[in-house]
């Protein structure tokens, strides 16, 4: 066995054994417990796990991977992530808290005053849920696949049965603080090779100042580090990293459409939105949305350094060199089939470097933009316990997210459907045991998305959030701030904006992916993109069909009024106390 096989034995059964070890002491006993915590999470550590939460492996594996090899345009994920966690804590969290209900279809059934409501938004949170969790899955499978030298068939089953273990046995409880565990895991994973890698090519640690600082070392010593990228793409007849809106990147108007489905996708995402349930007030909701901000933005703003670096240490480690003198690391990620190989003109040297998914003659390695964070260690030379860290802060950041998924389309089941709809006078113990078979049947559909994923990591994920987009954001918004939005308008409203985001996604991804280019697209949007005119599309049907429909009763106008006053107590206006 390998030093770095070793190591990341170590380092990731330690860490496995922490999360399986709280779980067992924080284990759920009421369905309140399994779904939110009891509401009894202290702000800062609900802002920890709801940075876990947040963080998935498309934030850690993929994100950087694609802004290292997009350069601009893979900033999309960063800004559009970001913005939406504050259009998420500002606008919705402490609202939804006030209303009090367990899960995102719980408030839709209740605000909209109607089973079928809850019918279609439960379906929409399973749907978006199972779409999430499959790159969360897919990037627990990337790191056994490297690391502990498994296929990637079973680093998902180990995942499944870690997940099934702490999601079943703890819940909400239970999740909440491992993802603390797996928050302090994976920034330290993600910011100690920012450091080293940061200092050894620019001489400062701190990354988001080598990113703006000149290389010491290599052909372009001296030359400011974005420049030097922008120098290397211009010599190899690539488009400039840093360029934007130009001809071989994408066009302002899918740039913006992107943004816009990621933000509003954020904020009608069923799994962080029920973290503000787990605090015991609106106050400690809206200072856990502070914290998590501030956790979150701890990784986001180290991401692009990550990715400049990436691009510049595998390009000068790689570019040009024979083949039969790669360093091994190239060698274990082809067993993976995440690099590949080809020489075109037979001249046994590396001629040209793309990402893997899209092919052309010219280029001869193809590597695949998942696994750029995780051989970031190995391509700039550091210590094997390094790769290791990483490795365990991959698989925290999939595995925390992964778990407050598979509680949603838990507690959407058991709570949703079983307790409110079908059999309304079970015991907690009763919807207690059915939260945790239906978590256990989500698990293993789970499994199967990771083993035959769609896309990349960070596409899933984005297709994710455009379904969510196009389905809970108008509802929600319009649940909060119009009290003339009905029932009727609610179902329309989700089921057009979801069919239609779907319907564009399916059809370019996997009916016609030949098509899959800007030419084919409708204005030019992409399929990562068409969750924003789901959105809009779902507001004006929701909108229309409400204008034109019996007004709500007047107790539901009554709990819109009350709600928009988010902190605790009365109506202010009427004199009474807050």
């Amino acid at each position: 066995m390998d030093e770095t096989r070793l190591w990341t034995f170590i380092v990731v059964g330690v860490t496995f054994a922490l999360y399986i070890g709280i779980a067992i002491v924080s284990r759920a006993k009421t369905t309140g417990g399994f779904y939110v915590a009891g509401h009894g999470v202290p702000a800062v550590f609900n802002g920890m796990a709801t940075g876990a939460d947040w963080m998935s492996a498309a934030s850690f594996l993929s994100m950087a991977g694609l802004i290292s090899f997009m350069g601009y345009d893979g900033c999309v994920y960063l800004m559009g992530w970001t913005g939406g966690y504050v259009l998420l804590a500002l606008l919705l969290a402490p609202y939804l808290r006030k209303f009090g209900k367990f899960t995102v279809p719980d408030f839709v059934g209740d605000r909209y005053y109607s089973n079928a409501a809850r019918l279609v938004a439960l379906i929409c949170a399973i749907f978006v849920s199972f779409t999430y969790v499959a790159g969360q899955m897919q990037g627990v499978g990337i790191v056994f696949a490297r690391f502990l030298g498994v296929e990637v068939t079973w680093g998902v089953v180990i995942g499944m049965f870690i997940v099934f273990f702490y999601a079943t046995l703890g819940g909400m409880k239970g999740i909440t603080w491992t993802q603390v565990a797996q928050y302090c895991v994976l920034i330290v994973a993600f910011l100690v090779p920012a450091w080293a890698i940061s200092h050894k090519l620019t001489g400062n640690p701190i990354p988001q100042l080598g990113f703006g600082s000149a290389l010491q070392a290599g052909p372009k010593a001296g030359v400011a580090l974005l420049q030097a990228l922008d120098e290397i793409h211009r010599d190899l007849g690539l488009p400039e990293y840093t360029g934007a809106f130009i001809a071989g990147k994408k066009s302002m108007l899918d740039v913006l459409a992107i943004a816009v489905a990621l933000m509003v996708g954020t904020a009608g995402l069923p799994h962080v939105i029920i973290r503000f349930y787990t605090v015991p007030t609106v106050s400690a909701a809206r200072w856990s949305a502070f914290w998590a901000l501030l956790f979150i933005g701890i990784l986001y703003t180290t991401a692009p350094a990550v990715s400049a670096f990436a691009r510049v240490n595998l390009i000068q480690e790689l570019q040009g060199k024979p083949y039969s003198e790669v360093p091994a690391w190239v060698h274990k990620w082809e067993e993976t089939k995440l690099i590949k190989f080809t020489d075109h003109n037979k001249n046994g040297a590396i001629d040209g470097i793309k990402r893997m998914g899209l092919p052309d003659e010219t280029i001869e390695l193809e590597v695949h933009p998942d696994i750029m964070v995780l051989a970031n260690p190995e391509i700039a030379h550091l210590p094997p316990w390094v790769v290791a860290l990483v490795a365990a802060g991959g698989l925290a950041a999939a595995l925390s997210t992964a778990a407050g998924l598979l509680l949603v389309i838990s507690s959407a089941i058991s709570h949703d459907l079983l307790k409110r709809m079908l059999k309304p006078n079970m015991t907690d113990l009763e919807e207690l045991f059915f939260a945790r078979l239906a978590a256990g049947l989500a698990v293993v559909c789970a499994g199967l998305l990771g083993i035959y994923p769609p896309a990349f990591v960070a596409q899933v994920v984005a297709f994710a959030f455009g379904l969510a987009a196009s389905s809970f954001f108008p509802i929600i918004v319009l649940g909060i701030f119009s009290k003339r939005a009905t029932k009727e308008g609610a179902i329309a409203g989700m089921l057009l904006g979801i069919a239609f985001t779907a319907a564009y996604i399916v059809w370019f991804k996997f009916v016609h992916p030949e098509t899959d280019k800007a030419a084919h697209w409708w204005l030019g949007i992409s399929p990562e993109g068409i969750g924003t005119l789901g959105m809009l599309l779902n507001f004006a049907v929701t909108l229309a069909v409400s204008a034109v429909t019996k007004a709500p009763p007047q107790d539901v106008q009554d709990t819109v009024e009350n709600i928009r006053y988010p902190r605790e107590g009365r109506h202010p206006e009427r004199g009474e106390g807050i």
